[in-house]
């Protein structure tokens, strides 16, 4: 950063360059970030209350025309000085956003435009010395939390022998990370249960076209067939004229969202990788995107978390796109992802699902995070207090991130701020993805395939398999990739498939709530780390277990789960259930569907001996299990006899390969 000093070691005081001695902290603690890997010709300032008002009475003043001055003296000779050529709100005014905006303190941002050889750094020092000035940002561009994606070829394959799939998706067998069988025709090593255990959530719900998430990634191909019918529509802009902001939002032709980088419409149709280089789009928000929501029970592809059962029911995806190859000085910037966050508040997400960030190390606490990345920290609390526009939730939204991809002993921030959810990666054997962030700052763990374990020649079956947009990727519509942002979107789909189960059933949570049950809705994958010394430092560390979207509806529903080992008699205590005197009660009897005994290849016949229930699966599944029991007495009344009341309870039986000693509860 080049050296300036002051005449006078005040805040207030004009700085002069060039004569070596030392910037007074005040100045130097409103700057955020370096000029390192930042936007050229512009700055990012946060101005004091006084300062707004004057600066909007100079809009008002000067209608129809650009803002090339702040109508204060002091700041007006500076910009002056600095050859400002205009300033422009960071987030456009938007009447019925308004006043929340403001009350978040969002309309404080400004953006300054200078020449594009400008000295930034000298610039940030001078502004920074005003006293109407708060802080001073350097426009960084983030970087991309993912990897290469192969194109698919090949046709689907077979399904093994009696084996059924809950929808008609053809590529949904090769979808390993919603259901894992541990075929070694996926992976060396595979795991059964090394999934999200998605089958016996979609017999509940597919999802809920109420329930919105916005991609905060690359453009999202919104034509792609198997994404279509699951894309967020903007119906005032599809309805409206063309060029003219319809709605009022301070966009134009926002049909299915925006590119906040072009300040125009979606794209992803630039060659991304160029002799080794990032030059364009990867398709990387369409592959997210399809994890998320491709439309399932299409006869198309692949299938979606959170697509619905092929009754345009699965949840809408809303594509908010902030890396662009069309302009590499402003891709991924501090602006574009404020901007594109705040629009997913108020065009009605309900989760933004985002695999980008800073590099592993970048901060090292919280509180260095938020005094930092003040615009990016100010937009996504936006979001999470902003008033939901989903049903199911009263209060708030869930911000979503990928933990990172340096394989660093803690998680990349954003996402290891402690408001916001950080995912881990593990591969098909269930131990963490040799890429993967660990540590602080990470709270779940979801797939995100690993290609160190593959099968076939092209390293892709131990990979995720997603759209993708045919521009980019051979002309396939399909792609694998790995990393933690394809960990990501498993929990948003898991999120988005709870929220939609909620709303199916008249229910509501504060954003907390929810969070704090999705958090907790996790199988154990520490077990078999604990016996490998290879995965000893990932130990207690990839959060608090393998995310399980079963065990969260059941939550939601508020039906317990039993966790119990396959291929092990288990003797589960009941006391949580039937109360203190569990152990002396009458036992009716346990029932469990035929067909789900069956699938979980239950051994012998369920049944409680001193309070305890006795189960022994052999295979990793989920099914529910009633208990029947007699409250007062050894049989229950009847017309010709006295006796006690039957009293039912049902519990979710959670069959895995391993857990830990405490059931899975890190």
């Amino acid at each position: 950063m080049a050296v300036l000093a002051m005449a006078v070691l005040s805040c207030t005081d004009k700085l002069e360059s060039g004569t070596g001695d030392p910037v007074p902290s005040c100045v130097q603690e409103k700057i955020i970030h370096s000029s390192d890997n930042a936007g050229t010709g512009r700055l990012i300032v946060r101005f004091g209350d006084e300062a707004v008002a004057s600066l909007e009475q100079t809009v008002n003043t000067r209608s129809g025309e650009p803002l090339t001055r702040s109508g204060i003296g002091t700041v007006d000779d500076v910009l002056d000085e600095l050859g400002v050529s205009s300033l422009e709100r960071v987030f456009p005014l938007v009447p019925k956003f308004e006043q929340e905006a403001r009350e978040a303190g969002l309309h404080r941002w400004y953006i300054v435009y200078f020449s594009d050889d400008a000295d930034l750094d000298e610039a940030a020092l001078r502004l920074s010395a005003l006293g109407e000035v708060e802080a001073v940002e350097f426009d960084v561009q983030m970087q991309r939390n993912w990897e290469k994606i192969t194109p698919y070829h090949g046709a689907a394959r077979p399904l093994a022998a009696g084996t059924e799939t809950m929808f008609d998706d053809p590529l949904l067998p090769q979808q390993w990370h919603y259901n894992n069988s541990g075929s070694s025709d996926v992976a060396v090593g595979a795991v059964a249960g090394a999934d999200i255990n998605a089958d016996p959530a979609w017999a509940l719900t597919g999802g809920d076209p109420g329930v919105v998430v916005a991609i905060v990634d690359e453009g999202v191909k919104y034509s792609h067939p198997d994404l279509r019918a699951n894309m967020w529509v903007n119906e005032a802009e599809r309805n409206g004229q063309k060029g003219v902001d319809d709605d009022g939002n301070g966009y134009v032709d926002d049909i299915y969202g925006m590119n906040f980088v072009t300040n125009g419409p979606l794209s992803w149709n630039k060659e991304y990788w160029v002799a080794g280089q990032n030059k364009g789009d990867s398709g990387h928000g369409t592959h997210v995107a399809g994890t998320v929501a491709a439309v399932n029970n299409n006869g198309k592809g692949v299938a979606g978390i959170a697509g619905g059962s092929g009754k345009g029911d699965g949840v809408r995806l809303m594509s908010c796109q902030i890396f662009s190859g069309e302009d590499m000085n402003k891709t991924g910037s501090a602006v574009a992802i404020a901007r594109a966050i705040r629009y997913a508040a108020d065009m009605g997400a309900a989760i933004i699902q985002c695999s980008y960030g800073y590099s592993s190390g970048r901060f090292g606490s919280d509180n260095q995070y938020t005094s930092l990345s003040s615009l990016e920290k100010e937009a996504i609390d936006y979001f999470t207090k902003h008033k939901s526009n989903c049903a199911a939730l009263s209060y708030g939204n869930l911000a979503i991130f990928a933990s990172g991809n340096d394989a660093a002993p803690q998680s990349a921030y954003p996402g290891a701020y402690r408001d916001y959810i950080s995912v881990t990666a593990f591969a098909p054997n269930f131990m963490p993805a040799y890429y993967t962030n660990f540590g602080p700052g990470c709270n779940i763990a979801a797939p995100g395939g690993d290609y160190l374990m593959a099968v076939d020649k092209s390293r892709t079956s131990s990979q995720v398999l997603s759209t993708m947009p045919s521009e980019v990727n051979g002309g396939e519509d399909y792609g694998f990739s790995q990393g933690t942002s394809m960990a990501c979107p498993h929990v948003s789909g898991v999120a988005a498939l709870g929220l939609s189960y909620a709303v199916q059933l008249g229910k509501k949570f504060t954003m907390p709530e929810f969070r704090d049950m999705l958090l907790t809705s996790v199988n154990d994958i520490d077990g078999a780390m604990a016996k490998n010394d290879n995965y000893k430092n990932y130990y207690h560390k990839m959060g608090s277990g393998a995310v399980d979207a079963f065990q969260f509806l059941m939550q939601i529903e508020g039906t317990p789960c039993l966790r119990l080992v396959a291929g092990k008699e288990e003797k589960l205590p009941l006391s949580a259930y039937f109360g203190q005197g569990y152990a002396g009660l009458t036992y009716l009897s346990v029932n469990m569907d035929k067909a789900d005994m069956e699938r979980l290849e239950v051994r012998g016949t369920p049944h409680v001996e001193d309070g305890n229930l006795v189960i022994l699966c052999g295979k990793p599944g989920s099914a529910k299990v009633t208990v029947t029991a007699v409250a007062g007495g050894d049989k229950p009344g009847s017309g010709t006899e006295m006796g006690g009341i039957e009293v039912k309870k049902t519990f979710a039986i959670i069959s895995r390969s391993a857990a830990s000693s405490n059931g899975g509860w890190l």
